[in-house]
């Protein structure tokens, strides 16, 4: 389990094609501290398994269905990611519950800077709109933000400037992709709801 709250930013060092996959290796000196085989590290909000460790990079295997659900199937040699490694167990929860398991991606659709903040418009595909409420959280690229407005198709976040400097929401652009991971409590409520509505009517 994450929280979304990026540890460091990033790079990616190289990309293997893999037929069915990728292999990606990665540069982030705070996160593979300690890093060892099978830990979990999440890239961009997609929880990933080291595979091999080596000074302060690691590698990591995607799979086609993970390149498909989420926007890491565009990153490049120099791409900057987001960067968390798991919580640990009596950590404050300095975000919010964040599983690593994209629901889907959205687009920056439009910034609107100001004096010490900036608006950032995100496109939302249907199937998730449900999931996203007013002052609700959501995870954009890893990191735990709260929801400003929220529409039928789209939603805002307003970014303060350390998520600016920190993070791929700083630099990212009108167009570029972004993954996107709902709140699980309403996934989990939703289904809880739908069960007993159905139990009622047997």
């Amino acid at each position: 389990m994450f929280t979304g709250i990026v540890e460091e930013l990033g790079e990616v060092t190289a990309v293997e094609n893999l037929g069915d996959a990728s292999r990606f290796r990665l540069r982030g000196p705070v996160v593979t501290e300690g890093a060892q085989h099978g830990d979990s590290i999440a890239v961009n909000g997609v929880c990933l398994t080291v595979v091999e460790h080596e000074g302060d990079e690691f590698t990591a295997d995607v799979m086609a269905e993970t390149l498909k659900r989420s926007s890491l199937g565009v990153l490049t040699t120099g791409s900057r990611v987001n960067l968390e490694r798991p919580t640990a167990v009596g950590a404050r929860l300095g975000g919010h519950i964040v599983q690593g398991h994209v629901d889907g991606t959205g687009r920056i659709l439009d910034r609107t800077p100001s004096e010490n903040w900036e608006i950032v418009k995100i496109s939302l595909p249907a199937e998730l709109s449900r999931y996203v409420v007013e002052k609700g959280s959501i995870t954009v690229d890893g990191i735990s933000l709260t929801v400003v407005d929220a529409g039928p198709d789209h939603f805002t976040v307003s970014l303060i400037p350390t998520t600016l400097a920190l993070t791929t929401l700083g630099v990212k652009q009108p167009g570029d992709p972004v993954n996107l991971e709902v709140d699980v409590i309403a996934k989990y409520v939703e289904r809880l709801l739908g069960d007993r509505a159905q139990g009622d009517t047997k």
